[in-house]
């Protein structure tokens, strides 16, 4: 399945013949497993550039009838079945959708025209209804205001002037005037500040909310307003005062209504204008029902069980332009050729399937190149649905280059199994594990809601079941202790008292099989460390060596993949000058420290002595004076160990160098003997052939620099000395990380459960209630939220720094075939 290393790759040309170029690139798109090259990428020839401005046209208008149906209510588009639309996708043609869209798009851009011309007029009505209702309330005040008894009746009404001369006769030559209009309430206070400023106080602003609030026509957002009437004194008709104003309203962009002549005339002029409102509404709401059947087509879905008509014209837009597009990529007039990438495995089947599909006499055909191409081959892994969330972990950090050994295989197992020596709890993992089941069994319906969790659902199944598996390993249940085949620890008792928080050993340490006697606890921590007084300091020292041991034996796994490696590649330079002393440093130090922990824990010993000291004694050179074997053994793996240190550093540059003198030699060797082979030829050929040579060389030596690869290789060197002494110390992580699970799991515990169980009866009936659900809301969002997130961020560094270094260079690039179901389901992106 190609799963350690990518899948064979093969270079190749593909022909098309032009009258069934487009047939052929969807046949390919369809069911092929092709990556194209462009090869116009010098010249910039698109001969196929008229059908993809056509698509994007196309796709212009469906952006715009998307926009468009966001607006209408209950107009709710499908889109989550792609497969639908690619076993029908012969439903439709180029043609036939751009002729639909253009007069959908005609319609709706009529539909948008008349609705802001209807909405203009109704907002016009409902203004100038404001205005006339607040001339009326105006007006009203006015005639009930009570007049001076002067022995005659005097008919007052508001066009009369206010101020008369000094004959007595009323608006002579002074009068009052007004301006009446509506403006944005957002306007409101800078226009009456503008106003007061050009008129020098001189003018009098009333304004009056509207309550309603109206459709901008052009933006179709709710807009705030405000009717106004400013009064003013004014000499005559075109007074400078009146223009004025008018100037400052035309420059607010205000719309000005006229003010009515007297109360009858205002009451007449509503009539007139409520029954107008009520005209543009019902225009209004028949135009919006039109509006809505025209949407219920469009977001209708084209068939039973697919997406909406609109997804689906959009889908086949995208595809259709992905076929231009692919077919730009080609050279040719009578024939298209394109270069190509396939899988070596797959070239039967290709070939197979231009041959099956074959119209009239004209064909495709795919010529596999006969040499080694110079360019780099792209990376195919083949995944499935399970190994797909490891392999995304792996290609976050970088996608393995061609044939290089790819971490994903080991990291099923590894990244799972140090994130449950990190969570270490059966009952936190079970939860986990729990969730991970419920995402696996509701795969579809998260499939396109939350499709991150989609995603991760097998790894967090694998991470709950690991994290099950090491708490039953530290025997942690939610903090609390099993006890599956009896402790293995036994009180002291003196004179028949027990002595408290003191146990003996009562297993035959020696586990000879003695009659009678009984051996260690079969499986996991024996119970009685739960709740004794040096629980944590033997948790410390246990979960601590377990730490190194996983880490040491994980940076050995890295260095056989890079034995691998060196293998696949055939360098024997890297497998003896780097492979070979990279694993004699690792195992003669790190390896050996990990034997003297499994050495004592297995050997029963008196006075065992310190591991942290004895190492120490073997890096200081110093004596040790508690060894665990012969004191001349870490003497002499520690010499071992710096006689790796040049073996890195010195050989390889040297060979490299050497070898590329020996190239160079054979190519000037080779040079002569073609000159002296053509001395028939003249001098203008030989001159040819040696500037050529000189090119060649030139360019040799600016791809081999001595001094760069010198320095790359020191700083290799320094790196991975140094770099397995700081990543080994990492992984003690895994000690810090399943000690703070633990410790946090067991205050919850303590301050929440154990504490309402002291509680009196009956108290504690409902403390008891209190206490489990503030415990379980606590372990839901600490222990099953930050704690999972945490240790899963450990566990990915620890295998994209500390395992991943020792073998991957990451620096491929993705084979990324041309294929309808693939773009369209990533067609966000």
């Amino acid at each position: 399945m190609g799963i350690l290393r990518s899948e064979q790759m093969r270079h190749g040309t593909l022909v098309l013949p032009v009258e069934s170029a487009r047939y052929y690139a969807d046949l390919i798109g369809a069911k092929g497993s092709l990556q194209f090259e462009d090869m116009n990428a010098n010249s910039l020839s698109r001969p196929y550039k008229k059908y993809c401005q056509r698509l994007d046209e196309m796709e212009r208008i469906i952006r715009y009838l998307t926009d468009e149906l966001a607006r209408v209510p209950g107009a709710t588009i499908k889109t989550t079945n792609v497969e639908s639309f690619l076993l029908n996708e012969t439903d439709y043609k180029l043609e036939m959708v751009e002729a639909r869209l253009t007069e959908t798009y005609k319609h709706f851009t009529q539909f948008r025209e008349n609705n802001g011309r209807l909405i203009e007029k109704r907002n016009a009505a409902v203004e100038e209804q404001h205005v006339v209702q607040t001339a009326l309330a105006s007006l009203r005040q006015s005639s009930s205001r009570p007049r001076a008894h002067t022995g005659e009746e005097e008919d007052f009404s508001v066009s009369q002037p206010l101020l008369g001369n000094e004959d007595g006769n009323r608006g002579a030559q002074t009068s009052f005037s007004n301006i009446a209009g509506v403006i944005p309430q957002v306007d409101q206070d800078r226009f009456a500040r503008a106003l007061f400023r050009a008129t020098r106080g001189n003018t009098f602003t009333h304004f009056v909310p509207i309550v309603e609030p109206m459709e901008d026509p052009k933006t179709g957002r709710k807009v705030n307003k405000s009717a106004f009437v400013i009064y003013f004194q004014d000499v005559g008709s075109g007074s400078a005062m009146a223009e004025r104003i008018q100037k400052m309203c035309s420059s607010f962009g205000v719309n000005v209504y006229s003010w009515p002549a007297s109360y009858e005339a205002a009451q007449q002029r509503f009539a007139t204008l409520t029954s107008q409102v009520s005209d543009q509404d019902k225009l209004l709401s028949a135009h919006e029902s039109f509006v809505k059947t025209e949407a219920a087509i469009l977001v209708a879905p084209a068939r039973e069980d697919s997406d909406s008509l609109i997804e689906e014209l959009r889908l086949f837009c995208i595809k259709e332009k992905s076929i231009y597009t692919t077919l730009n990529c080609f050279e040719g007039h009578m024939n298209l050729r394109a270069n190509c990438w396939y899988p070596a495995e797959e070239e039967d089947q290709i070939r197979a399937m231009l041959i099956q599909q074959e119209r009239g006499n004209s064909s495709a055909m795919l010529v596999a190149d006969r040499a080694v191409s110079k360019t780099i081959p792209p990376t195919y892994i083949k995944k499935n649905e399970f190994t797909g969330c490891f392999q995304e972990l792996i290609d976050t950090y970088g996608l393995p280059r061609y044939q290089e050994a790819n971490p994903m295989l080991f990291t099923i197992v590894t990244f799972p199994f140090l994130f449950g020596v990190m969570y270490g709890d059966v009952g936190h993992g079970f939860l986990l594990f729990l969730a991970g089941l419920w995402l696996v069994w509701n795969a579809q319906s998260i499939k396109h809601s939350i499709p991150a969790a989609y995603d991760a659902r097998y790894i967090i199944v694998m991470m709950g079941f690991f994290g099950m598996y090491a708490g039953f390993m530290y025997n942690d249940f939610f903090s609390i202790g099993f006890n599956f085949f009896g402790t293995r620890w036994s009180p002291i008792h003196a004179e028949g008292e027990q002595v408290e928080h003191y146990y003996k050993a009562d297993y035959d340490a020696l586990n000879s099989g003695a009659p009678g006697s009984r051996g260690p606890y079969p499986w996991g921590l024996d119970p009685a460390w739960h709740g004794s007084t040096n629980e944590l300091l033997f948790l410390n020292s246990l979960k601590m060596k377990v730490s190194v041991i996983a880490g040491v034996a994980q940076m050995i796994a890295g260095l056989l993949l890079r034995w691998s490696n060196a293998f696949n590649e055939r360098s024997g330079v890297d497998f003896f000058c780097e492979c070979i002393p990279m694993m004699i440093f690792m195992i003669c130090f790190f390896g050996y420290m990990d034997y003297m922990i499994l050495h004592k824990w297995v050997t029963p010993m008196d006075n065992p002595p310190s591991i942290i000291n004895s190492l120490i004694c073997m890096a200081m050179g110093q004596h040790d004076v508690a060894p665990m074997f012969n004191p001349n053994v870490p003497r002499i793996l520690m010499v071992i160990s710096m006689m790796t240190v040049p073996w890195l550093l010195i050989p390889k540059p040297m060979l490299l160098l050497m070898k590329h003198k020996a190239e160079q030699k054979a190519n000037q060797s080779g040079g002569q003997g073609g000159q002296a082979g053509g001395n028939g030829a003249g001098n203008a050929g030989r001159g040819g052939d040696e500037e050529a040579g000189k090119k060649l060389m030139a360019q040799e030596e600016e791809a081999f620099n001595f001094g760069e690869i010198l320095i790359h290789q020191i700083i290799e060197t320094i790196e991975y000395v140094l770099g397995t002494v700081s990543h080994t110390a990492s992984y003690l992580r895994l000690w810090a990380l399943s000690l703070a699970h633990q410790q946090l799991s067991l205050v919850f515990f303590q301050k929440t459960i154990l504490a309402g169980m002291t509680v009196g009866f009956p108290a504690n009936c409902f403390v008891i209630y209190i206490m489990f659900t503030a415990w379980f809301g606590i372990t839901l969002a600490v222990l099953m939220g930050m704690d999972v997130l945490e240790c899963f961020l450990h566990t990915l560094r620890l295998h994209w720094v500390e395992f991943q270094s020792k073998f991957y260079k990451a620096d491929g690039y993705k084979f990324a075939p041309y294929g309808h179901k693939a773009l369209l389901e990533h067609r966000e992106d």
